[in-house]
Parts: C-alpha cells; structure tokens; sequence
C-alpha cells in the first residue's frame, strides 16, 4: 500500500466496516486499513490511533454547505 493511495479523499462509495454509512475516516494500520464513519471513527479512536500509521480523517466535510445547483 502506498501513502498515495491511503491519503486520497474518501469517497461516497466508501462504507463504514462497522455499520456501512458512508466512511469519513480512513485508519491505516501496519495489517492494512479500516474505514469508519464519523460515529464509529471517534468511538474507536482511543485504542486504534497509539497503533494508527496514519489518521485520515474527513469529517469536516459532514458540515459543507452543497454548491447550489443552477438550473
């Protein structure tokens, strides 16, 4: 796995592995990596984030505004 590839933006087709809502947070680990919705993600994260090799986390994007769609 590269960091390119652990890095790029999560998108709508990526599901939570816990409840399958759409993921918001990538967590690579040394065995490879989890996807987590926001929920799933701040429950986890006390035990996963000391043995994280990276925290992608995209839940900012759950509060944009959507560009309005001009007809």
């Amino acid at each position: 796995m590269t960091t390119a590839l652990a890095t790029s933006p999560l998108k709508a087709i990526d599901r939570c592995d816990s409840c399958g809502a759409q993921a918001y947070i990538r967590v690579v680990l040394s065995e490879g990596e989890l996807l987590f919705c926001g929920h799933h993600g701040r429950r986890h994260e006390p035990k996963l984030r000391p043995i994280a090799l990276e925290w992608h986390d995209e839940t900012s994007r759950l509060h944009e505004k959507p560009e309005p769609v001009d007809d």
